[in-house]
């Protein structure tokens, strides 16, 4: 069993500072830095955490970037489903979204795709968080670098994100 991020408001586990980390302390959310060995050669990096770290992978959380024709918006869904775009769309009150251009995704956020956080990014995007984190007293997202994820509480993932919850995956 996992264990769960520290309820002081202080950070624990391993890791580097992130600007994830940095918001983390910043907003006083407990979580704890997982890090693990990344295999350059590793192209689906939710599912390369998953077996690293030994967590079911409806746990660990991956962070999309959609284009909403009028910017860019984060989706957070689990690694072990897929990004309903059309869910996305209706939860961002859009049209319609398509994938973000991943040269553009990483410079809107400041990470490397891979290690893309939902959390710290460079400018605050609107955000949906798939509402089956909901179900887990701790989940798993990227801590702003490939190798290390951030393990948390729901809540707290919603409010370090400014998001809101909607289901937005696709099985």
């Amino acid at each position: 069993m996992a264990r769960s991020p520290r309820r002081d408001g202080q950070r624990s586990g391993a890791g580097p500072t992130t600007p994830a980390t940095l918001a983390l302390d910043a907003l006083g959310i407990a979580y704890t830095g997982h890090t693990y060995q990344h295999d350059p050669a590793a192209i689906a990096y939710g599912d390369e955490a998953a077996r690293a770290l030994g967590v079911p992978a409806d746990r660990i959380f991956k962070t999309l970037l959609v284009d909403t024709g009028d910017g860019l918006a984060v989706a957070v869904v689990p690694v072990a489903g897929q990004l309903d775009l059309k869910g996305t769309a209706a939860a961002l009150g859009v049209k319609a979204v398509r994938m973000a251009d991943p040269a553009d995704a990483a410079r809107s956020t400041g990470y490397v795709l891979g290690g893309i956080s939902p959390i710290g990014q460079r400018r605050r995007l609107p955000s949906v968080v798939d509402d089956s984190a909901s179900s887990h007293d701790t989940v798993y997202v990227s801590g702003g670098r490939r190798g290390f994820q951030v393990e948390l509480a729901p809540d707290d993932l919603l409010r370090a994100t400014a998001g809101s919850w909607a289901a937005i995956r696709r099985a």
